[in-house]
């Protein structure tokens, strides 16, 4: 695939794994010059795996500093004014997503992004107004509850038909209140175990969980769709394919997975989002219900997905390419897409995989037969093989802290240097003075990755 103007750069904002790397690769094998912002500091757990990409122009790393929105909106200005001229800017997470939407008359200075209506990335994002807002376009979602008190959960569980689904409208609330090891969905089998982990983990004073009815069904049961959307909400690029395998297993995100045609996910996808008046980037899941034979609408990521490489065309069309070239106003060529390819993310496959073979649901022969169609791995790359060896290290620097001091690696070294850019023009070399939220920081905190499918 060859574009008829690369000059315009790109700047990827959010979490530095799999996705923004994935995005790296796509754009920047276009001749796009494509630089990373990491809008809060990230830690040594991601190992910012995605910097030490060759296609990365540069990386700006946030301060350590918690800082509001309309600060990171000021910090996010001096990196486009640093960068020289107007760049493409491309959240990766549902957070980042709302962040632009937003703040979007003042980023619109320096950046090209989708406009959309004011509030939707928020109102889709949220399980809650999601839910509500499919129900009323008449769009299949799983019939959903939201208590607002213990109360109600004792009242729902009196008829409640189970096992059914806790699950947080903020999951990453939820997972914080599971503490380590915490999850955002949790699956009960009856209203004293219900009612046992919603005292756990609601916070009273801010009600965020969620009881959804369970769909039974194997992973394949699960359709995902990648797509754009134009000015017009009109979808000029579209694929559907199957999660195969998760992690964690049965609830998680794709760590194998499949592009297969599913015209019904499509058409209910571009019929929901020409109703709202979407545009842009979108990654949709789906659960197929074989009590009724209807696709349930699941989760909305108003923002390019983690799994988005899965999804290429026969001419190389992907989502990222697409959004690109809109922006950019270049015609959109979506080809066709290419049923059977395969996407595969290597080591968090591996622990599924043993996961899967546990429960007796995965032979080794079917687990090797498993990889026939895999095209392309989300850190392994014959072009770009550093990105891989770091996560790699971090993978075994790892296993020794946890063995020699039962710690995380962020946890038993402290604060750690972050990486400074490979830089290959003065844009991205660390600033210096009051601007030091994207210099050559130290950082802490948290890296879990909301809706990384």
């Amino acid at each position: 695939m060859r574009l008829g103007d690369s000059s315009t750069p790109v700047v990827v904002l959010g979490p530095a794994v799999y996705g923004p790397l994935g995005i790296l690769r796509s754009l920047g094998r276009l001749g796009i010059p494509v630089y990373l912002v990491s809008p809060q500091p990230r830690p040594f757990a991601s190992l910012e795996i995605a910097s030490y990409s060759r296609y990365c122009r540069g990386h700006f790393v946030g301060s350590e500093n918690a800082c509001s929105p309309g600060d990171s909106a000021a910090r996010l200005l001096e990196v486009g004014r640093r960068i020289g001229r107007k760049a493409v800017l491309i959240p990766t997470s549902d957070e980042t997503a709302i962040f632009v939407d937003e703040y979007a008359e003042v980023l619109g200075e320096h950046f090209l992004f989708p406009h959309r209506p004011r509030g939707l990335s928020r109102s889709l994002a949220s399980k809650k107004e999601m839910y509500h807002l499919a129900r009323a376009l008449g769009i299949p979602t799983a019939e959903t509850q939201f208590p607002a008190c213990r109360q109600d959960v004792a009242a729902f569980a009196q008829a409640a038909t189970f096992p059914l689904l806790l699950k947080g409208s903020d999951t990453r609330h939820l997972a914080a209140r599971a503490g380590a090891g915490g999850r955002g969905m949790f699956l009960v089998s009856n209203a004293a175990e219900l009612l046992r982990k919603y005292d756990a983990l609601e916070d009273p004073a801010a009600p965020n969980l969620m009881l959804q009815e369970y769909i039974p069904g194997g992973d394949d049961s699960v359709w995902m769709f990648n797509g754009y959307f134009d000015r017009k909400s009109d979808c000029v690029l579209g694929f559907t394919g199957q999660k195969l395998r998760q992690w964690p297993p049965h609830r998680g995100v794709t760590t194998l997975g499949i592009c297969r045609h599913n015209p019904t996910v499509e058409d209910t996808t571009c019929r929901f989002m020409k109703a709202v008046g979407y545009r842009g980037v979108l990654d949709i899941g789906y659960r197929w219900d074989a009590r009724d034979g209807l696709y349930k609408v699941l989760d909305v990521n108003p923002r390019i997905g983690a799994t988005f490489r899965l999804f290429v065309a026969d001419n190389g069309m992907d989502v990222a390419r697409a959004l690109y070239l809109d922006l950019t106003g270049q015609p959109i060529d979506p080809g066709r897409q290419c049923d059977g390819r395969k996407w595969v993310v290597e080591g968090h496959d591996l622990f599924s995989s043993y996961c899967y073979s546990r429960e007796g649901g995965l032979t080794f022969k079917d687990w090797v037969a498993s990889f026939r169609g895999v095209e392309e791995g989300a850190y392994f790359a014959r072009d770009d093989l550093l990105p891989l060896w770091a996560g790699l290290l971090y993978g075994v620097r790892k296993v020794l802290c946890l063995a020699t001091r039962g710690k995380e690696p962020e946890q038993a070294t402290g604060r750690h240097p972050v990486q400074q850019s490979r830089h290959r023009d003065s844009a991205s070399e660390p600033p210096t003075g009051e601007w030091n939220t994207f210099a050559n920081a130290q950082s802490t905190g948290n890296s879990e990755e909301r809706h990384g499918r």
